[in-house]
């Protein structure tokens, strides 16, 4: 068996499409080839909606029509591998991050008046997060897992069954 080198110089590319031979990667170079992408998430208001169980309730419309839960956007992430790399969407209500969705797929449609859009297809699953302040913005935008607030469902002691002002109030004096 052959031994891998490793050296500074860029590796001599194998051409287009094809896999380039391991035993002449350089180290970075064998890193992003073999590398899988770090999950990342997304960030988005929830315009219209009251609280987590409203969002529910307008996803299981949504499933109930077309057997899938998905949000309609304009722009086609650039980083989509990475969203589906375990990515999820949190959706800030009432200006606080409450619940989050895993990315199931991302893809490319069209509006009734022909301009392209993008569908964020999304796992029925909605998944209470830890209420977490969060100013109002347009758009969507990206969130690194480490801003990412945690899941209800992970603390102890029924902070999940709690009122979300209970939990506001606990989190704002530091107690969660």
């Amino acid at each position: 068996m052959g031994k891998l080198v490793c050296t500074p110089a860029a590796p001599v590319s194998p051409g287009k499409g094809r896999t380039p031979d391991p035993l002449h990667l350089s180290v970075q170079t064998a890193a992003r080839h073999w590398s899988r992408p770090v999950p990342l998430h997304m960030i988005k208001l929830s315009v219209g909606t009251e609280d987590v169980e409203d969002l529910r309730q307008w996803h299981a419309r949504r499933l109930a029509e077309t057997g899938r839960v998905f949000h309609r956007t304009r722009s086609m992430p650039r980083r989509r591998e990475e969203l589906l790399a375990g990515g999820s969407i949190y959706w800030v209500i009432k200006g606080f991050v409450l619940a989050r969705q895993r990315f199931t797929g991302i893809e490319r449609t069209h509006y009734s008046d022909g301009s392209t859009a993008t569908l964020l297809v999304l796992d029925p699953d909605l998944v209470r997060t830890l209420p977490t302040p969060h100013r109002p913005f347009q758009g969507w935008r990206y969130l690194d897992p480490a801003a990412a607030p945690g899941d209800l469902r992970d603390l102890a002691g029924g902070a999940a069954e709690m009122p979300l002002k209970m939990l506001t109030e606990l989190r704002q004096l530091g107690l969660m």
